[in-house]
């Protein structure tokens, strides 16, 4: 190591002890919820304080954040979830919707470009409006966790959002993708009518009705308290009046009468799923994230190429550290870009990339000195995507995130996303189609290539990690391709570094463009890499001197806003990011 080096390398450490945080660490022994938004956190926290559970209050705070949150996600989106009971093993909830029956690969390629498209979008899957919409997952997602590990109702769950909806005084993000996408939305007189209430555009403050979405929500509500049964049937009415009953058939009647896709068999016949989690170790630490039918194992693959690598040795964001952290990253990403996709119709070698064997052969691919510009995936029949960039009509507003920990040691942690602004309102129902179809290729032979029924590989990644069996911490994040790059540096903060969680959330962050993007608006940059400017002058410029193509970007400038949750000691330890204004209460 050079003397300069060796001088970035203790200043990098010291600088990592001596941090101080913008907001506190939040800390309890009881119960604790991380979101978005105060409205969020409350619809949770409510639940748990009238004897509700972990999962209880994660229903409720996704409800709520469908409401609340619509720049980043609607009940029309999708959300993978992990749930952890006291004693159980985690299990994984697919609440991602597939393509409906009529999208196939060769419609998309014939399609013409739509009046809001760019004209470069021929040929390509459209990123906006309702020819880009899956079938709505999440709704069925939180029901079968709420059926399955809940304990309360749909009535009592929806509460919070049903009050929301009436109306809520709107925050400044929420408002200002209002008017950012005002002209879009004139496309689409519903959007238009739903998004500015009596023709007003929303202003920071304003109180902000949202009636068509109340009177959909408590019509489900009420589906459930005029069917008979037990709680289960109940339960299995709200599933029933959204995906077969009155709800669907508006959502489907309006697709058809305008140009979707989505037909009223689809809805009748989705169902979401309970899944096994992928699973890895990292020093000790059990790492829990969902299929292949996600980005998920792509955290697993980087640390276990970097598993190989005295990280604290050298020197928390030193050169020597995020030059090996970034190419570890991106051989875990080229596989991800090659080889992910929905299991069910694409065959993934899923034991070799998950083996330590095979990273160790992947380690053997980062030169410590110089940046790679290769796209580099590993593993048998690699099958890239011809496009290296997305359809530049417009960029996604992406995801959200929910953590929560109960008394009883239940974790819940999603990642709910998809029917973001700007979005299509599904006639007088308030439901925005999602537009996640955009995650799929058109490539022949790609295990993402888009087929009727097929979940697209999409970039919504919780995580949960477990100490001898028991959960260490949750954490998701929005962010698109970014989220387990963002994820993967926390819990190296976190495991490596012993941070606090919050400290683990706000410490300066690189964002590698050396992919092949997930989301419109964005590209593919060989060796490209977002550095925040906190990080020092001298870092930033040793990472340019190993090839890294670096853009220095403002000092909180990454795209992820993680929460964190940790559970040690019998203390609940809580992070929130400021990058997005993240939310998180405990006692």
């Amino acid at each position: 190591m050079t003397f300069r080096l060796a001088l970035l390398t203790l200043a990098s450490a010291a600088a990592a002890l001596a941090q101080y945080t913008m907001f506190p660490a939040v800390r309890g022994t009881r119960e604790m919820v991380g979101a978005a938004n105060n409205f969020e956190v409350e619809a949770g926290y409510r639940m748990l304080m009238a004897g509700g559970n972990a999962v209880d209050a994660g229903v409720a705070s996704v409800l709520a954040a469908a409401v609340t949150e619509q720049a980043r996600f609607g009940l029309g989106g999708e959300m993978p979830l992990i749930i952890k009971m006291a004693g159980k093993p985690p299990i994984i909830i697919s609440g991602v919707g597939t393509a409906p029956k009529l999208a196939t690969a060769d419609y998309y390629r014939k399609r013409p470009v739509r009046a809001w498209e760019d004209p470069r979008s021929a040929g390509r899957l459209p990123s906006i409006g309702i020819e880009a919409a899956i079938l709505p997952g999440v709704v069925d997602g939180l029901l079968l966790a709420l059926a399955e590990y809940g304990t309360k109702s749909f009535a009592e769950v929806s509460a919070p959002a049903i009050e929301y909806a009436r109306q809520f005084p709107i925050g400044e993000e929420f408002s200002a993708f209002v008017n950012d996408t005002g002209r879009i939305l004139d496309m689409w007189p519903t959007s238009k009518a739903f998004f500015f209430p009596g023709g007003k555009a929303p202003q920071p403050g304003m109180l902000y009705p949202l009636p068509a979405l109340a009177r959909t929500l408590e019509r489900m509500a009420e589906a459930e308290k005029k069917a008979r049964g037990d709680r289960k049937k109940r339960l299995a009415a709200v599933h029933d009046i959204f995906y077969k009953g009155a709800i669907a058939k508006e959502i489907a009647d309006f697709s058809e009468k305008n140009g979707g896709l989505i037909r009223y068999e689809d809805l009748a016949g989705y169902k979401a799923e309970i899944d096994q989690p992928v699973t890895g170790a990292y020093r000790g630490f059990e790492i829990i994230k969902p299929g292949f039918w996600t980005q998920g194992p792509v955290m697993i693959q980087a640390l276990n190429i970097l598993e190989g690598y005295n990280l604290k040795a050298m020197g928390h964001n030193s050169p020597d550290y995020l030059h090996t952290v970034v190419e570890a990253a991106k051989l875990a990403f080229a596989d991800r870009d090659a080889h992910y996709g929905d299991p069910k119709f694409s065959k993934i070698p899923a034991a070799v990339l998950l083996s330590k064997e095979y990273a160790a052969e992947r380690r053997k691919l980062i030169d410590p000195r110089k940046a790679s510009l290769e796209h580099r995936p590993g593993a048998p029949g690699a099958q890239l995507p011809a496009s290296t960039s997305s359809a530049a009509e417009g960029s996604a507003q992406d995801t959200t995130c929910v953590n929560v920990v109960d008394r009883q040691g239940n974790v819940f942690s999603a990642t709910p996303s998809g029917a973001w602004l700007p979005s299509v309102i599904a006639g007088d129902t308030g439901i925005p189609y999602s537009s996640r179809l955009q995650s799929f290729v058109l490539d022949d032979g790609h295990a993402n290539q888009l087929a009727p029924g097929k979940r697209p590989r999409v970039t919504l990644s919780p995580t949960l990690v477990l100490r001898d069996g028991k959960p260490y911490f949750a954490m998701s994040t929005p962010g698109g391709d970014n989220q387990d790059q963002a994820m993967l540096q926390v819990v190296l903060n976190l495991l490596d570094f012993q941070m606090t969680s919050q400290e683990a959330v706000e410490a300066p962050r690189f964002q590698s463009e050396h992919l092949y993007p997930s989301l419109a608006g964005a590209r593919y940059v060989p060796g490209g890499l977002s550095l925040e400017s906190r990080l020092p002058r001298p870092v930033i410029e040793a990472m340019q001197e190993r090839g890294h193509k670096v853009t220095v970007k403002g000092p909180w400038s990454n795209g992820s806003a993680p929460t964190v949750i940790k559970m040690d000691g019998g203390v609940l330890e809580g992070g929130a990011d400021p990058r997005r204004g993240r939310f998180i209460f405990g006692r």
